[in-house]
Formats: C-alpha cells, sequence, structure tokens
C-alpha cells in the first residue's frame, strides 16, 4: 500500500500527517508573521526617502535590520534576537526544540516567547479540524492554506493592526481560483465572485458611513480585502454569518478590555482577527450552525 493510499483509507495517518505538516507550516508562519510587517516598513522607508531625496540612513536608526541588504521570508537565516546566535536545525523543531531547550536559547539562556511554540501547536490543532472535516480532497490542501492564511493574518492585525496586501490579495484571487477549477467545491463560480464583491463593499460602505457620520475612521482597508477574500472561498451566502460572528466577538473582547483592563477607548483594536475567526467557523461549521439556528426559530 502506498503512502497515498494510506493518506486516502487511513484517518489516523492523515490526521497524524496533517498535525505534523501544520507544525512545520506553523514554524514558518512564525517567520511570515515578524518579517512581513519589517519588509513592508523597509519597502515604505525606501520609497518615501527615494521620492522626497533624503539620506535613507537617517530614518533607520532605530531599525535592527537596516544594516542587512537582503532581509525576508529566506534571508537572513533564524538567529537568536538577543545574541544573533544562528538557530540549528535541531534547535528549530516546532513544539519539541522549545521544551527541550526549556523555552531558552541554547547560546545566551534567555527567555524565548511561548508565543513561537503556541503558534506552532495551534496551527497543527486547526490543520487536524481541517483534515478530519474536508477528508483527503484537493479542496482539503486549498482549505488548509486558507487556515495558515489567517493565521498569519490574525497575528500581524493583533501586533501592528495591518493587514497585507500580500497576504489578503492572493488569497482572494486563490478562492476564485478553488471555486472555478474544484469540482468537489459546493461554491460556484458566480457566488464566489458574487462574495469577493458584496465582502469588500459591505465593509467599504460601513466605513464610509461611519466617517462621515463621525469624522475618524471605524476600520482599515485591509478589513474589507479580507472579507472579500473570505466571500471568494465561501461564497455571498456565508458572508452575514461571518460579520455577525466577529460582530459579536469583537464587541465582547473590547468591552471586556474596557472594563476589565481600562483599555483607552481611543486605542485601536484590530478586527482582522475576528473576521479571520468567524470566517474559519463559518467554513468548518456553517451549515451546522445555519440548521441550529433555523431549528431553534421554528420551535
Amino acid at each position: 500500500m502506498t503512502l497515498i493510499d494510506l493518506i486516502e483509507h487511513n484517518a489516523l495517518v492523515r490526521l497524524s500527517l496533517a498535525a505534523l505538516l501544520g507544525m512545520l507550516v506553523g514554524s514558518f508562519l512564525n517567520v511570515v508573521i515578524y518579517r512581513i510587517p519589517v519588509m513592508l516598513q523597509r519597502e515604505w522607508r525606501q520609497q518615501c526617502c527615494e521620492f522626497l531625496e533624503l539620506d535613507e540612513k537617517k530614518f533607520s536608526k532605530d531599525d535592527p535590520t537596516a544594516k542587512l541588504k537582503v532581509f525576508d521570508l529566506v534571508k537572513p537565516d533564524s538567529h537568536c534576537p538577543q545574541c544573533n546566535a544562528p538557530v540549528r536545525a535541531w534547535q528549530n523543531i516546532p513544539v519539541i526544540s522549545y521544551l527541550l531547550l526549556g523555552g531558552k536559547c541554547a547560546h545566551c539562556k534567555k527567555g524565548i516567547s511561548i508565543r513561537y511554540p503556541i503558534i506552532e501547536a495551534v496551527t497543527g490543532l486547526l490543520s487536524v479540524l481541517v483534515v478530519w472535516q474536508f477528508g483527503a480532497t484537493w479542496l482539503t490542501l486549498a482549505v488548509l492554506v486558507l487556515t495558515w492564511a489567517l493565521i498569519a493574518l490574525t497575528m500581524i492585525d493583533f501586533d501592528h493592526q495591518l493587514l497585507p496586501d500580500n497576504i489578503t490579495l492572493p488569497l482572494l484571487w486563490l478562492g476564485l481560483l478553488v471555486n472555478t477549477l474544484l469540482p468537489e467545491s459546493d461554491v460556484s463560480a458566480t457566488d464566489a465572485v458574487l462574495g469577493a464583491v458584496f465582502g469588500y463593499l459591505s465593509l467599504w460602505s460601513l466605513y464610509w458611513a461611519f466617517k462621515l457620520l463621525t469624522g475618524k475612521e471605524g476600520m482599515g482597508y485591509g478589513d474589507f480585502k479580507l472579507l472579500g477574500a473570505l466571500g471568494a472561498w465561501m461564497g455571498w451566502q456565508s458572508l452575514l454569518m461571518i460579520v455577525i460572528l466577529s460582530s459579536l466577538v469583537g464587541a465582547a473582547v473590547g468591552i471586556s478590555l474596557l472594563v476589565f483592563r481600562g483599555r483607552d477607548r481611543n486605542i485601536p483594536i484590530p478586527f482582522g482577527p475576528y473576521l479571520a475567526g468567524a470566517g474559519f467557523i463559518a467554513l468548518l461549521w456553517g451549515d451546522t450552525l445555519t440548521a441550529l439556528y433555523l431549528d431553534t426559530m421554528v420551535h
């Protein structure tokens, strides 16, 4: 029996491989989450200095990566942010290396953020849920890519109030492509296109209505693009559920921060994580939630 046959017919093998792949991807997502905002900042600074004919060195003193000619998702190699010691292969095994090292750098013994293994573990867990739900299909691989992108977007928006175009826009086009080419998808190409259009325009309309009424910006353009991408993947029918779920969770978290932590009302709370979470829930359990709601309303 080949590995493909095992994956297709043995659920335990399939889920184990999903967990392993998910944790490996989660390790890479840690790189994406940290480096993409830095890469964008470097690019924006360079473009501004070129346009204004200014010396870029004067404006990059506080950027520890400014001395690096190449800074992308591949280079420089992984290293300790405290002592710059390179991270060896055995020190980069998802979750396990963190436990073996006791949460500290092998060279300087400085603490390593527990967020790294948490993201690896969560990515593995969500990957298992996707494979459990969708089985051994090409659609499963596509949904895994969507899930991993949502994790990256969630953490980047949480850290920087930013949803990068170089993730949201490819995600939108990929959703349209998946629903056009994969026969196992139950979202038609028409519904996917309408989902992308209505997803973007719905939040765009709310943004401008809020701005005209208050003079303030209630959300960023990245939120429009993310909802458009989710609409492209799940069709226009899913948009209302995603918006309701994300709004409920966002309101609950926002009120909790104000009440229990005394958060300043003027400090923005990113909406992207709630959109991403609601999108993932709708993707896996949307039909169940809809049926439960209709059953409750009828009875």
